[in-house]
């Protein structure tokens, strides 16, 4: 630094405390201490220089070059350095790379956070520019959002434990742009118990549709990265599902959603009955016993048979499926009875999604779910209440499946 750059201490200090004072930036555009920084970076990267050019360099000819200048974005706000260069442009800084715009790690962070959170690409750019007087624009917030792809897919073939107690499986729909359309996209999303209690995102797919062709891959994916056996599977009253989890995991028991069934019903009862129907419908599935449950279906029939013949006819096929969860507790029965575990976990990454009409890309929207549900799992840090009991019925109900590690 020049004599006639000499920083003056003084002056920086009152303009420090006058700033400390508004709240201002102390490192941003015109911050006090934006020189100093400035002053510490240069001088770093002329040292970098100087240990590029050794003895070595200098005798094949290579030089200092001048400088350039560019705007470097930091947590605390944007600054301007001057980089040194050297004639055969072998200069390779360490502390500010080529083309590197963001300085901060904490600030690609901050910015993968606020992405998570909902924020738009507009919201969190102007947030940034409130708080830190830096100007990031959309295309690099994407790229830095980007950054977390491999991640995504890393997590997306990690391996599985090789037992689950309980899975949930269900799908959401959003629009994804496709050759200048707007196609409707199923994310298929797993949820499981494992062997200790604990609540697993085992994962995310994408396909156009919803169906029990593409569930099948799913489950095979989840048995290509370990997972053996699966006591209970919790589903959606979609045609064929049950038949392609057992064709994966044949001793798994299925419990159907109750509560898609009553929704599916009460679509072929008039306004009128509905009322009536559902009062004569709940003795049916909150009884305490698989017989009392029938005795309860035999009255719902004889009163409503005739009327609706279809909608009576809809539960006796499916008895078998919805009344899996007869066979136990009522703590194993609340969970297992409905899909209520993943439409909760739905719900929470709906709020997030929400914001975004449609997604650019597949990999757009499951960054994105992907960033939820590392926030929704947080939460996720102990076993489910009194599992040390449900687990030892667990193991007397599944004998040589579900092993108690006693030890």
């Amino acid at each position: 630094m020049r004599k006639d750059e000499q920083l003056d201490y003084e002056q920086m200090k009152q303009k420090a405390l006058e700033q400390l004072r508004s709240g201002k930036s102390l490192y941003g555009k015109d911050g006090a201490f934006a020189p100093l920084l400035k002053s510490f970076l240069d001088s770093a990267l002329e040292a970098e220089l100087e240990s590029h050019l050794d003895s070595e360099e200098r005798l094949s000819g290579n030089r200092k070059n001048g400088k350039t200048s560019k705007e470097v974005r930091t947590s605390s706000g944007t600054i301007t350095i001057d980089t040194p260069r050297d004639r055969s442009a072998t200069f390779e800084p360490e502390l500010i790379r080529k083309r590197e715009t963001i300085l901060a790690e904490s600030l690609e962070t901050k910015i993968i956070g606020m992405y998570g959170l909902g924020m738009s690409l507009r919201d969190i750019s102007k947030h940034i520019k409130d708080m830190y007087d830096t100007d990031i624009s959309h295309t690099t917030l994407s790229a830095i959002t980007d950054k977390i792809i491999p991640e995504v897919k890393e997590w997306q073939s990690r391996p599985l434990e090789d037992l689950y107690t309980i899975v949930w499986l269900d799908a959401m729909h959003y629009k994804v742009k496709e050759d200048h359309r707007m196609i409707s996209h199923a994310v298929y999303n797993i949820i499981g118990i494992d062997r200790h209690g604990y609540k697993t995102f085992l994962g995310m797919y994408v396909s156009q549709n919803e169906g029990a062709n593409f569930w099948l891959s799913v489950l095979t994916d989840l048995q290509n990265r370990g997972v053996k056996d699966i006591l209970i599977a919790c589903i959606d009253n979609l045609n064929g599902f049950p038949a392609a989890i057992n064709t994966v995991f044949p001793q798994t028991e299925i419990q159907t959603c109750v509560v898609h069934q009553i929704r599916n019903s009460l679509k072929y009862v008039a306004s009128k009955d509905q009322k009536a129907f559902m009062a004569d419908l709940k003795p049916v599935y909150k009884a305490d016993t698989l017989e009392q449950a029938e005795l309860r279906m035999d009255d719902l029939e004889a009163k409503w048979g005739k009327k609706y013949e279809k909608v009576i006819e809809s539960w006796r096929n499916n008895w078998p499926k919805l009344t899996s969860y007869f066979r136990y507790d009522a703590p194993i029965r609340r969970l297992i009875y409905t899909t209520n575990t993943i439409e909760g976990f739905h719900r929470q990454v709906r709020k997030v999604t929400k914001t975004k009409g449609a997604f650019t890309s597949d990999m757009a929207l499951l960054k994105l779910i992907y960033l939820a549900h590392n926030n929704i799992s947080q939460k996720w840090t102990m076993p489910l209440s009194n599992w040390g009991v449900t687990a030892q019925k667990l193991a007397i109900w599944f004998p040589d499946r579900m092993v108690l590690d006693l030890n």
